[in-house]
């Protein structure tokens, strides 16, 4: 069983980096608009700020997150949405404490969680360690945006492992929500980190493989980036396929980015 310590420090690092870039903002910054349409940097924290509720409910009061749920299925492609506009409306203030105040909660409830515990999700069950890379997942990946927005770089870390590994782990789901039968067999996936590390997942003499960057790799699977603009290469005709649909996030495929210097 996995110690998920290490993911959860991880996640308390990324939002502590997150919350540096956000927490001195001015009003004028906050109501500017990021790559998501329809999106200021104000949406994007109050949709983490609502993510990371719904991840207490789900980890401390099963019946209230299944009464999310049943709201959420009643307005399936417009809930995520309407959560990140009711915060977007509040002050800057209120919403940042609140933001604080829900990471720091889940942050308690994942490391007192019972070892081996399984907590209801809008997907399958997910493990504590689950959870955490999920919200570390979205946490860095909304990051990105606020980051391009405010004309700022963030310069990745090695926390970013996480996101490969769910990457990875999320191959034959990216192939279900688009309708298409997942891979018979599992991929070699080799990816340079940020520190220069070579991380590889899958069997070293699995007959496909992709290779690349981790940085464009994480790019790729919450898609930020374009596929077209990143520094990844597939070897087969399956995992060729796969870096076209690939997403690490859970719902239905993303409309994803378009290629730099394309116009939608």
């Amino acid at each position: 069983m996995a110690d998920p310590t290490p993911v959860i420090d991880d996640l308390r690092a990324e939002s502590d980096e997150l919350d540096l870039l956000v927490g001195e903002l001015s009003p004028e910054q906050w109501a500017l608009s990021t790559p998501a349409p329809g999106w200021s940097v104000a949406h994007q924290v109050a949709h983490l700020a609502w993510t990371d509720r719904s991840a207490l409910l789900a980890v401390t009061d099963a019946d209230a997150f299944q009464a999310l749920v049943e709201k959420a299925l009643t307005a399936p492609d417009s809930f995520v949405d309407e959560g990140a506009e009711e915060g977007a409306r509040l002050p800057a203030a209120e919403l940042l404490s609140a933001w604080r105040a829900g990471r720091t909660a889940l942050d308690r409830a994942l490391r007192a969680a019972p070892p081996g515990a399984r907590f209801p999700w809008y997907g399958p069950p997910m493990s504590g360690a689950s959870m955490a890379t999920a919200r570390l997942m979205e946490t860095w990946a909304h990051s990105l945006d606020i980051a391009e927005a405010l004309g700022v770089v963030r310069p990745p870390s090695d926390r970013l492992r996480h996101v490969a590994r769910l990457g990875v782990r999320t191959r034959d789901f990216a192939h279900t929500v688009h309708g298409l039968t997942p891979p018979a067999d599992e991929f070699r996936v080799e990816l340079t980190a940020p520190s220069g590390e070579l991380w590889a997942f899958g069997p070293e003499d699995a007959a496909q493989r992709v290779t690349g960057l981790a940085l464009d790799f994480c790019l790729l699977v919450t898609q930020r980036a374009h596929r077209r603009d990143l520094a990844l290469t597939a070897a087969g005709p399956d995992a060729d396929r796969w870096l076209d649909i690939a997403q690490a996030f859970a719902g239905p495929p993303g409309a994803g980015r378009a290629p730099k210097g394309a116009e939608r």
